[in-house]
């Protein structure tokens, strides 16, 4: 959702996080640690003194969601195996829907790296939708 609010300014001055916090009903120290990430990994830039905020680091249309959620660490993974060389069973034995689990968070990961900030914004979420424009 923040990244989406800096995808809405690209073109403008960078955008404090007061003003994503407010606007994005997310708390500020919660964003704090989640641009600080961001940041880290290249996704927004940070500009310091009056007028300072954040700003995206690349074009939204070069951003995709799947940036996104890696950046801050969230897993994207169904299964709940910490080992995907292992399984969620005692002994490591995998469970039988293991394989349909794995696939589906791959599926996930997929979409959602097919799926830029610039597509959120425009409300292009569909995959004919995107091809569309």
């Amino acid at each position: 959702m923040a990244m989406t609010e800096l995808a809405g300014h690209e073109d403008a001055r960078a955008v404090p996080l007061a003003t994503i916090a407010e606007h994005q009903q997310i708390s500020r120290p919660y964003l704090e640690q989640l641009f600080a990430r961001l940041r880290r990994q290249g996704l927004v830039q940070s500009v310091r003194g009056p007028g300072g905020g954040y700003r995206l680091a690349r074009p939204a249309g070069e951003l995709s969601v799947a940036d996104v959620v890696t950046a801050v660490d969230e897993p994207l993974r169904a299964t709940r195996c910490a080992n995907a060389a292992t399984g969620c069973m005692k002994g490591g034995a995998r469970c039988l829907t293991h394989d349909l689990w794995e696939e589906t968070g791959r599926q996930i990961h997929d979409y959602l790296a097919a799926v830029s900030l610039a597509d959120v914004l425009a409300g292009r979420l569909r995959p004919d939708e995107r091809r569309a424009a």
